[in-house]
């Protein structure tokens, strides 16, 4: 009884929301609002974010610089209806959750318990599934299942959309708080974001990510070049082809050094050398595995993964996962036709080196997520983190990312 009361109530409270049309009905939820771009404020100390429904996205996260002075560290645009022209443009996919599967899939393809799936292949002419396929989570309207002063969360009912096996409920959630993560005990700002999704009635694969353009410089400068990025258990990469598809082999940091960042370095020092980011292409866009250290657990969350820092805000992002991969994309694709927000540029008003532009090279992307097509990998054993059924638990995305100044 308790399980047909609670499909009953996924199914009443989101399915208009499958609709990628924003103009469609939109079901209310708590929010009692009738618009997927409603934007919804979230405080805590020292930290405010905003999302709306559509995409169930970031769009802005303030934060305090070195001067006490708010900050925007999110890449994305002031008025919320302008995430639905970008989707029919750009396609940047700023601030927002992709699925049904992260990242990429090799022709468009998988095979799941002898049966074979297409899903659309919505890049590089039809050679492979980026970000879910062609209306991925990305352009859906979420439902707003339940909001306070530091906490929202949205809900998405996946009925096989895009080809995917099965029926997959998700719940994203995002919440600011002040947590006692500084060097002497102080009280920091933290988002934390989470996503627990669950296969209902198939096996299929889930693999989530949170798509959030960073820029901890707040655009105060034209790029991130002089940033410093650390990651220090990326000691391993995927290979991938000039279209940016695993080739199935694996590979070490050291036997390429541009991608090694497991001491800090500045983003911009081998980003020259780096030409592993498809075809004809410098800069990075690479999928790292994290192996992190002994006896810690394979998906330990409570130590960083990710430092990210600016000497010109002193602004510092720490990132802590249950991931056990990370896609890393220097925004390679920004070209500087992309106005900065212009509450942003306010803030900047006077800085001589601001960006008035999203240039390339401009901001950067961390997707906390499994290790990209391991569904058509099977030697690599990701089967647990990758496929997902009515026997199994549900794939939880957790993160969390802490602010500090240096």
């Amino acid at each position: 009884m308790f399980t047909s009361l609670f499909l009953a109530g996924i199914f009443a409270s989101t399915a208009l929301a499958q609709s990628s049309d924003p103009n469609a009905n939109y079901t209310l939820g708590s929010s009692g609002s009738s618009s997927p771009f409603t934007p919804y404020t979230i405080k805590a100390q020292n930290i405010t974010a905003t999302v709306i429904p559509y995409g169930a996205r970031l769009t802005s996260l303030l934060v305090p610089d070195n001067a006490g002075k708010l900050q925007d560290v999110v890449v994305g645009y002031d008025d919320p209806h302008q995430y639905l022209i970008d989707s029919e443009t750009n396609h940047t996919f700023f601030g927002a959750i992709v699925g049904r599967y992260a990242n990429r899939i090799k022709n468009g393809t998988f095979t799941i318990n002898d049966a074979t799936y297409q899903i659309p292949e919505n890049e590089n002419k039809g050679h492979d599934t980026l970000h879910g396929g062609t209306i991925g989570y990305d352009q859906r309207n979420w439902t707003v299942v339940s909001h306070s002063d530091d906490s929202v969360t949205f809900g998405f009912l996946d009925n096989a959309l895009e080809g995917f096996p099965g029926t997959v409920y998700t719940e994203a959630t995002f919440t600011v708080t002040s947590a006692r993560t500084g060097i002497y005990g102080q009280l920091q700002p933290r988002l934390t974001t989470r996503t627990v999704s669950t296969a209902l009635n198939e096996d299929t694969p889930i693999m989530l990510a949170n798509h959030i353009y960073w820029n901890v410089n707040a655009f105060k400068a034209p790029n991130i070049l002089n940033d410093t990025l650390w990651m220090p258990y990326a000691d391993r990469f995927i290979d991938i082809d000039n279209i940016e598809v695993p080739t199935g082999n694996l590979s070490t940091v050291e036997s390429y050094p541009p991608l090694d960042f497991t001491a800090p370095k500045t983003v911009g020092r081998d980003i020259y050398d780096s030409h592993l980011a498809g075809f004809n292409s410098t800069g990075y866009d690479n999928a790292f595995i994290l192996d992190r250290p002994r006896y810690t657990g394979e998906e330990s969350s409570n130590f960083p993964v990710i430092s990210y820092w600016s000497t010109t805000t002193g602004i510092k992002m720490d990132v802590s996962t249950n991931q056990q991969g990370l896609q890393v994309y220097s925004c390679i694709g920004q070209n500087g036709t992309i106005p900065v927000k212009q509450s942003q540029q306010q803030r900047n008003k006077g800085d001589a080196d601001a960006a008035s532009y999203v240039n390339k090279f401009g901001c950067i992307v961390f997707e906390t997520q499994d290790w990209i097509d391991g569904i058509n990998n099977p030697e690599w054993g990701r089967t647990a983190w990758q496929i997902y059924g009515p026997s199994t638990g549900p794939a939880v995305n957790y993160a969390t990312y802490d602010f500090s100044t240096v």
